[in-house]
């Protein structure tokens, strides 16, 4: 699909057979373009849409760079959270004199956001420039709302380890192994937030370095552009914490599981040690020999029982004295 943002162009789908961008277009935004989608906007706009294979590379050479004045960046958006699959796509930009144009396979939520702004308020979009500082805004403050829902999630599952309750951290296995999937699916959008700042970072000080960005009528999209470093550079800071809290609460659950097992082999254990001594006299007079010296006994068999009953519970009381049980 091919759409176009700005003065005059309120997101309408264009028409590959009109030959024709309208010329109030700042932003042109290409989802899972079609072949005579791109050779329109290569045509109207004269320059080269990139390709999946091209946005996939991860090497900085390739993802950011200059030919001419026209600025080619790739950014990793994170996708897929609302469905509970967090993953990132690469999102092409393409930063001419004139307009904007974006290339991309999916849907971002940040995306979705400013286009809808975008499409309400035209004047979000005068010029190029501004629409892609605005497209990076709104991706920096998704990162910001999905680190501080992650900073809620890992201060549930810290709530949830380190109860005051003791017997609130005896977790069956079933729980245990649903905290284990918690932490990480916590994990695996913490990485694509990362990733995503990352990639972002990037592309911020890739701009900010550009000739056009130092031009004096670059003046406000040099300080946004600033100010969005920074942001990502915090983002950053705050991920690496949650990072390393998070690492501190898988530990701390695979303790659980320790302290789990070796409470069920301690029960084991003196559970053993109790029977031992009963499970011994026990043999000693199952043996088949003809003489015993309590066999023709009249109080032999409850002098037995006594003896069998005397020796697990002297061990257990010891035990018990020794503060081992």
């Amino acid at each position: 699909m091919l759409r176009a943002y700005g003065p005059g162009c309120k997101g309408e789908l264009i028409d590959p057979a009109r030959q024709k961008i309208p010329d109030g277009a700042t932003w042109i935004d290409l989802e899972e373009p079609t072949r005579d989608e791109e050779l329109l906007v290569e045509r109207c706009v004269r320059m080269a849409v990139p390709t999946p294979e091209e946005m996939a590379e991860i090497e900085p050479s390739s993802r950011l760079y200059a030919h001419g004045d026209t600025l080619y960046m790739t950014v990793s958006a994170l996708y897929g959270v609302e469905e509970g699959k967090p993953s990132s796509c690469p999102i092409g930009f393409v930063l001419t004199d004139q307009r904007l144009v974006t290339v991309r396979y999916v849907t971002p939520k940040p995306v979705r956001i400013f286009s809808e702004n975008v499409r309400r308020d035209p004047q979000l979009a005068p010029d190029a420039l501004t629409a892609l500082c605005g497209l990076l805004d709104a991706i920096v403050d998704r990162l910001a709302d999905e680190l501080e829902k992650v900073g809620e999630e890992i201060e549930r599952i810290s709530n949830h380890i380190f109860s005051s309750k003791i017997d609130a951290r005896r977790i069956p296995a079933d729980r245990l192994t649903a905290l284990l999937t918690r932490i990480g699916q916590t994990q695996l959008l913490l990485a694509r937030i990362r990733e995503t700042e990352t990639s972002t970072n990037r592309a911020l000080a890739f701009l900010s370095g550009t000739p056009r960005l130092r031009s004096r009528k670059s003046a406000d999209a040099r300080e946004h552009v600033a100010s969005l470093s920074a942001d990502t550079a915090s983002l950053g800071d705050h991920s690496v914490f949650l990072a390393n809290h998070l690492y501190f609460l898988l530990d701390a659950s695979v303790g659980l599981i320790s302290i789990e097992q070796n409470a069920a082999m301690k029960l084991f254990s003196w559970v053993a040690v109790v029977l031992m001594p009963p499970t011994l006299i026990a043999g000693i007079y199952g043996m088949n020999f003809h003489i015993l010296p309590e066999l023709h006994w009249t109080y032999g068999y409850p002098f037995a029982l006594a003896l069998m009953l005397a020796s697990a519970v002297l061990p257990l009381w010891y035990l018990k004295r020794r503060g081992w049980l």
